[in-house]
């Protein structure tokens, strides 16, 4: 594949990746070429740009896809704040996102992570809202989220709230670039935070090859920096050397936060008039400076750091290749697309490919390619291959077909065919493009404000569109053996380095290689059919908007027989070429055992791995398919354009029934998978938590100790005998949406069963009334708290995690909104009195959970500070604390939150899959309560906070005699010996036994019972 290009050297919020690039590379067909160019014309949108309250006025012509009816305009504020407003009347949520010049890059010396932690910092209060918390606190109150991210050169701030209570929202967060107040004892508070935040990055191998290969950089190069900080750089060493952080962080601020180096966008409901006034009243006391925009320039790599070779431990077993070259960054090129043309090439995996010939060989899992890390000044092409045992013995040989298929591509020369190819597909990609939640559409528009030209901020770099051979062929000779870095990863190096990365811990080695060296390589490597790919036959010539004739806004049972059920929604809403078709094969063997888990697994991948040559190019195409394993069996999933849907679905189910296991594939994806299960291990301790609590609720679920056990001895022949019975029985649930109309989606159906279930020797049959068997829920008992503990699986991993799971009633519209309610009361005071003011751990959620229909709550902490069982008394302190909140809401803020629920509610679907989605959770659930949001609105409308009270108090407070909880306990070496203290709860029960527990417990009614959704 192609990597999506990323400026991006280290986001330090919430691990967030973005990229200014729109959304991947594609390609189109040359019979295809002038059919979509000509439907596909740039529509230029004239806005007047107005620098307000000043004269100068100019007209510029701001590039927006053809299908976007959305109004656009870009003024200057008087303090030189550069702002671009959007209107959009149909929208629920309004959004704004500040891009403000400044990154980690700007870190003072000696204070490593001083950006980051300012990005924390703003969030806690300022001198026109004082109290603590306020800011986010409002927000979730009404329905939006917050968050903000660090990378090199700018710090994003964002956030999305309803509508109606936006100006306000607005209002507060323009008071983080105003007046925010920083107290010390807020400043000693979040930098635990931060320090949190870095301790559960420390075991993450993408982490710890990311900072090493900064490392392995110039000193004196700001990339070579540590950019998230921790307790030590930004406390225990400033405190040493006589500085005083905060007056630092102050200092910071006052220095780089000014309004010349801010970029805003608003998106909201009002005309662009009402939202530039909104705007010019709250914005324009933002300082102004006019600070020099930083530039950092000069390379990071010299040639002491060119021509390496890296060996590395990575924590989790397996083994990868990433290789990098410093190249000119292709921004300065963004309508040639010099990285496009080539990550599309070494990053392709058809017939020809580099990854074809890995994978035939059984060296390669997947391989990626395209631009990374890049600045205005540097960037890195890099090209990451995931390699097999084989492929780790035969490193070098790999590194040498890659060179082989770089010099394949200086013999081709560049070829226009295949830029008109992309440069097609990009320009049908960007006119058709989903749209996407305001919250994201902000973040990536404010991001490129800061890098390209105001006509192309909503296109960035998505559109090249100028065939230049002399571009692409400057940035193809930059890909030489002379300035290449290569990092190779892998456990068998442990015990094999000798140096260790100071801030990670990750051990390494460095060897210098030479040119000749490559040479050699790539005569040793095997002689192979490299070549260019092919046109390709997937891009669609046809995009017209199919006629629905009958107006359905929820799924309709189109077609029913004995061996499936087809859902049908037509789109009504989102007028794009675009459909969305899903097949759920309940297969009643197909999870009877850890075996035939496992093997069901296996030949899903296999299906995959047998397709990918064939339907790659459909997803270049913007046409994506998935197989999948479920529970119950597998899923085939396709979406994106329509017009040529129907020929990859009958390709995939003609690769279905005509599976054969291939015994070399079947090691590969053996081995795969086996690492994978022992990978399980490295996961974070809170991830580990979930797990556990999904073993002890749900009925049919097989322990993975167990799967690995049995994955270890099984051979290509237990799969084969073992697949016809996987399809002996079957029965399909189907759901076909968006441009497709109701005959077409009937034929595709019809077609499936004439496959598998027709014929003198049919490969499937229909279920027996026995086999409509589904997942159930455990019954937890009222009134008690089971308790299940478990140490962490790795030992150098110093975090603990609690889940504390509260189980409440199975799906009720009533009861919903009630749960709903209160965790969306509790969520940011959970968040604010468990993580800022107590400082338990960085990852601190209160989130509800839905299983099968069961509905509850859950809190998710992870600490280094403290161990499970104390986080657990202090999530029942909290909720005797939100007790008292709770019985003291005044009215007017019981209304406030119920009012927001309903508009959350009330929020639209943005485009067919989310909507598709949603619709299929209901089908897969058995619920089919299409119409839900209608029903928990009316109930909401006649709710009061007297039984929103009563249900809390019998089913979430504290010691409630009608509560029904878990909490598992997964504990680090560290709290290995933590004292018991008192949970609070008025009776305890331990689990020692998940499966002695799960089979004592009765189990919840499933509503998915069978064809006729016959309640169990």
């Amino acid at each position: 594949m192609t990597l999506i290009l990323l400026f991006i050297t280290s986001l330090t919020k919430f691990n967030v990746l973005f990229s200014s690039f729109g959304f991947g590379p594609y390609t189109c067909s040359a019979a295809a070429i002038s059919t979509v160019k000509q439907d596909s014309e740039r529509r230029p949108v004239q806005q007047e740009t107005m620098a307000v309250g000043k004269e100068n006025v100019e007209v510029v012509e701001i590039t927006k896809p053809r299908t976007d009816t959305r109004d656009y305009k870009r003024i200057v504020l008087p303090n030189s704040l550069q702002v671009l407003l959007i209107s959009d009347p149909d929208t629920d949520k309004c959004a704004a996102s500040m891009n403000v010049g400044v990154g980690s890059f700007s870190d003072p010396e000696g204070l490593e992570g001083l950006a980051h932690f300012l990005e924390h910092m703003l969030f806690y209060a300022s001198e026109k809202y004082p109290l603590e918390d306020s800011y986010s606190t409002y927000i979730s109150e009404h329905g939006g989220c917050t968050n903000a991210y660090t990378s090199s050169e700018h710090t994003n701030y964002y956030f999305d709230v309803n509508a109606d209570c936006f100006e306000e929202a607005l209002d507060r967060f323009a008071q983080f670039f105003i007046k925010p107040l920083m107290s010390s004892d807020a400043t000693t508070r979040e930098i635990k935070a931060v320090d949190s935040e870095n301790q559960k990055n420390l075991l993450s191998d993408a982490w710890r090859i990311n900072q090493l290969q900064k490392h392995l950089s110039e000193e004196g190069h700001p990339y070579h920096k540590f950019s998230t900080g921790n307790w030590d750089t930004l406390e225990v060493k400033p405190k040493a050397r006589g500085v005083d952080t905060r007056d630092e962080l102050l200092k910071f601020y006052k220095e780089n936060y000014s309004a010349n180096l801010m970029n805003l966008v608003i998106y909201a409901k009002e005309s662009l008039d009402k939202i530039e006034n909104r705007v010019l009243s709250k914005f324009q006391e933002i300082r102004n400076i006019d600070r020099i925009h930083p530039s950092f320039p000069g390379q990071p790599c010299t040639p002491e750091h060119l021509q390496v070779i890296v060996k590395t431990v990575p924590v989790k077993r397996g083994h990868k290749l990433r290789i990098t070259w410093p190249m000119t960054p292709g921004i300065h090129h963004y309508m040639e697309g010099p990285s496009r043309y080539l990550g599309h090439l070494i990053g392709h995996e058809g017939e020809g490919s580099l990854f074809y010939v890995l994978k035939k060989l059984g060296w390669a899992t997947s391989l990626s390619a395209g631009e990374s890390d890049w600045t205005m000044e540097f960037s890195f092409f890099k090209v990451v291959i995931e390699l097999t045992d084989a492929g780790h013995a035969n490193a070098e040989l790999i590194i040498g077909l890659l060179f082989k298929y770089i010099t394949l591509l200086q013999q081709s020369g560049v070829c226009k065919w295949i830029f008109d190819e992309l440069s097609a597909i990009c320009e049908m990609t960007f006119h058709y493009q989903d749209k996407i939640p305001p919250i994201d559409y902000v973040v990536k528009i404010s991001s490129n404000m800061q890098l390209y030209p105001s006509k192309d901020w909503l296109v960035g770099s998505s559109l090249p569109s100028t065939f230049s051979l002399e571009v692409i062929q400057s940035a193809l000779n930059e890909l030489t053996p002379n300035n290449v870095r290569i990092f190779w990863e892998s456990t068998n190096f442990d015990g094999h380095t000798e140096l260790t990365e100071p801030w990670y811990g990750t051990a390494f080695s460095v060897e210098k290689i030479t040119a000749s060296t490559i040479q050699e390589w790539m005569k040793r490597a095997p002689e192979e059919d490299l070549h260019l790919p092919s046109p390709n036959v997937f891009i669609p010539t046809d995009l017209s908007i199919k006629n629905v004739k009958e107006k359905v806004n929820i799924p309709v049972l189109l077609r029913k027989s004995q061996y499936s059920r087809l859902w049908y929604k037509p789109d009504t809403t989102f007028s794009t070429p675009k459909a969305y078709v899903k097949l759920d094969f309940y297969c009643p063997f197909a999870g009877s055992s850890p075996e035939a888990n496992v093997l069901t697994d296996i030949s899903t991948r296999l299906l995959m791995d047998y397709l990918n040559e064939y339907a790659y190019d459909a997803q270049v195409a913007g046409l994506y398919y998935a197989i999948s394993h479920t529970d119950d069996g597998f899923q085939v999933t396709l979406t994106g354009y329509s017009h040529k849907l129907e020929i990859l679905l009958d390709t995939v189910i003609a690769k279905i029934t005509t599976f054969e296991v291939k015994s070399d594939r079947f090691y590969v994806i053996k081995e795969l998978v086996i690492k994978e299960y022992e990978n399980y291990k490295f996961q974070q301790p809170y991830q580990q938590a979930m797990y556990h609590c999904s073993l002890l609720v749900k009925d049919r679920s097989w322990p993975w100790t167990d799967e690995l056990e049995v994955l270890s001895v099984l051979e290509p022949e237990h799969l084969s005998r073992f697949y016809p019975q996987i399809l002996s029985r079957i029965f399909i649930e189907c759901y076909a949406a968006g441009n497709i109309e109701s005959n077409e989606a009937e034929l595709m159906i019809q077609h499936v069963e004439d496959v598998l279930f027709m014929g003198s020797k049919p490969l499937s049959q229909a279920l027996f009334p026995s086999q409509h068997l589904t997942n159930r829920v455990v019954n937890l008992e009222k009134g008690v708290t089971y308790c299940y503990t478990k140490e962490g699986l790795n030992p150098s991993d110093e975090n603990s995690a609690l889940l504390h799971y509260i189980q409440v009633h199975q799906d009720d519209f009533k009861l919903n909104i009630k749960l709903q309610l209160v965790a969306l009361i509790a969520k940011q005071p959970a968040f604010h009195q468990l993580r800022s003011v107590e400082q338990l751990g960085y990852i601190t959620v209160l989130m509800q959970r839905n299983d099968s229909g069961i509905r509850g709550v859950q809190f998710i902490i992870q600490s280094t500070v403290k161990g499970p069982k104390h986080i657990e008394s202090r999530v029942q302190a909290f909720l005797k604390m939100f007790e008292t909140k709770l019985y003291e809401m005044p009215d007017d803020e019981f209304k406030s939150n119920v009012n927001a629920l309903i508009e959350m509610k009330l929020e639209k679907h943005k485009n067919l899959r989310e909507e598709s989605v949603y619709f299929w959770r209901e089908i897969q659930d058995g619920t089919l309560k299409f119409d839900r949001k209608d029903h928990e609105v009316a109930a909401l409308k006649q709710l009061s906070k007297a039984e929103m009270i009563q249900f809390f108090d019998e089913h979430i407070k504290a010691g409630a005699p009608q509560k029904k909880a878990l909490s598992v306990q997964v504990f680090s070496t560290t709290h290995a010996t933590e004292d018991t203290g008192d949970a609070g709860e008025a009776k305890i029960v331990n689990i020692e036994d998940a499966f002695s527990f799960r089979r004592s417990r009765p189990l919840y009614g499933s509503f998915k019972g069978g064809i006729g959704h016959m309640k169990l």
